[in-house]
């Protein structure tokens, strides 16, 4: 298959290799946008935006729904494709793409509440304030959750009326495309939703750069949204921004082991550990320390590892090979230092089979020092380590010691403990006795590093209107 830049700019001559990371070989290609196929997009977004804007907000609503339904019908082969360009398991693509329509169900769900105020003041006469669309917005995905990121930010700016400019991961193109193919087949109208496909230094660059853009959304690492952010301020587009982040795991001494266990697995080595709310450390009581790591190993050590799309698989490949250099320089550093125990896990899988994909093994280390790499920094990969803690005021200390504040968990079977614990991490959702899972219906956003502003809910309608104040005298 070969796709180009359907939804926005025109195809250059250069293109990009979409390549499956578990075997190497080739899944499709797309054009290698820019500055041009940037400027295109958002020139054909803002021909678009008027007709658009002056729909009911339920009628935009509407559309969503019928995409939904869409999406749902193409569940097979819209999973298939994301397993090949992404690399996870066949059952979390189907997961994330009945995700990507449950979030437009949602929107759907909620674009009646879109409504202005109107007030008599005795002073000034009648006053009411309109909201209106904040015009094209642009979109920055990325690799790791491609179709979900993708529906969190395009939704709400789409419901609000505005036209989007979406920049998918050069990794990933492939699923977003088609599935904006489906939407505008489902009644979006032409033009108000542009896919433009590029590299993030040219593409993604261009666009967080663009003047006229009424709001700009990037999720991605913490480095390259300060970037982005500064990109966009030099022409005052506000941003929402979702960054990295290093989610720690409280098991409290009173927790299930094997639930808290199953539930770091999970956390963890879902999507290969390339998601920004991961179980990235566990901060276990002293005195289950050595029960939970037992069960915990014997679990991790039971995944088993391989191309997604066959039968079976329990991880995939990583989505790419300098995410997985990442990981083995991290590693290295780490050992090759004396640092901490490495319970299992610690490279590539031994076999023949292995040898074309970016696989990694699921891997569990312990005793690693305060200032380890691995504790400090976002560790977008299979690996999981465990931090021993005294007291759970120990505990939420060590939770807080990082510059990230993204997400968090609490394992235990004492509410008080949980509703002290939640009210003292500094982490934009906290967990209870569960890890990852993000209904589209409450804020997702981070604190401190982890970014600024909040995605999906009914208040993410905000950064994507404007009030209007107008005062009528009596």
């Amino acid at each position: 298959m070969r796709e180009g830049d359907i939804h926005g700019g025109t195809v250059s001559g250069e293109t990009i290799r979409v390549v499956n990371p578990a075997t190497g070989g080739l899944v499709g290609e797309v054009s290698a946008g820019g500055k041009d196929a940037v400027a295109a997009a958002v020139e054909t977004a803002e021909a678009a935006q008027a007709g658009w804007a002056k729909r009911d907000p339920r009628e935009r609503g509407k559309i969503l729904g019928a995409g939904a339904q869409a999406i749902r019908a193409h569940l097979d082969a819209l999973s298939a494709l994301l397993t090949a360009e992404q690399g996870k398991p066949l059952h979390e693509a189907r997961n994330e793409i009945q995700g990507c329509a449950n979030v437009l169900e949602y929107y759907h769900s909620v674009s009646g509440s879109i409504r202005g105020e109107c007030m008599p003041l005795s002073s000034y006469g009648l006053a009411y304030v309109l909201k209106e669309p904040v015009g094209v917005c642009g979109a920055i995905i990325p690799w790791n959750m491609p179709v979900l990121i993708y529906a969190w930010k395009v939704c709400p700016a789409l419901v609000a009326g505005n036209s989007v400019v979406v920049k998918p991961a050069s990794s990933t193109p492939l699923t977003t495309i088609r599935i904006a193919e489906i939407m505008e087949a489902a009644g979006l109208p032409h033009g108000v939703l542009q896919v433009v496909t590029g590299y993030g230094d040219a593409a993604g660059a261009a666009l967080a750069a663009t003047p006229s853009l009424g709001h700009l959304s990037f999720t991605g690492d913490t480095k390259t949204g300060g970037g982005i952010s500064q990109a966009a301020g030099r022409n005052s587009v506000p941003v929402t921004l979702e960054l990295g982040g290093s989610d720690a795991m409280i098991v409290c001494r009173d927790a299930d082991l094997h639930a808290a266990a199953a539930g770091a697995v999970a956390g963890r080595f879902y999507n290969c550990g390339q998601t920004c709310t991961a179980v990235k450390r566990v901060i276990v009581d002293a005195s289950v320390k050595e029960q939970f790591t037992r069960i915990l190993c014997e679990k991790a050590a039971g995944i088993t590892v391989g191309d997604g799309s066959r039968p079976g698989v329990g991880m995939g490949p990583m989505n790419n090979a300098q995410a997985r250099d990442g990981i083995c320089g991290m590693m290295d550093t780490c050992l090759s230092a004396g640092e901490g125990t490495l319970l299992c896990g610690g490279g590539i899988p031994d076999g023949a089979h292995y040898e074309k994909g970016l696989f990694y093994a699921p891997t569990v280390v312990a005793d690693l020092p305060d200032d380890s790499l691995l504790l400090n920094s976002e560790v977008f990969g299979p690996v999981l380590p465990v931090i021993s803690s005294d007291s759970l005021d120990d505990a939420i200390r060590i939770a807080n010691s990082t510059r990230y504040g993204l997400g968090a968990s609490v394992w235990t079977n004492d509410i008080k403990t949980a509703m002290i614990s939640s009210s003292q991490i500094d982490a934009g959702v906290v967990w209870v006795n569960q890890h990852l899972k993000l209904p589209p219906d409450v804020p997702f956003g981070g604190m401190k590093a982890s970014g600024t502003g909040r995605e999906n809910g009914s208040g993410a309608f905000e950064p994507y209107l404007r009030s209007k104040t107008v005062l009528v005298k009596s």
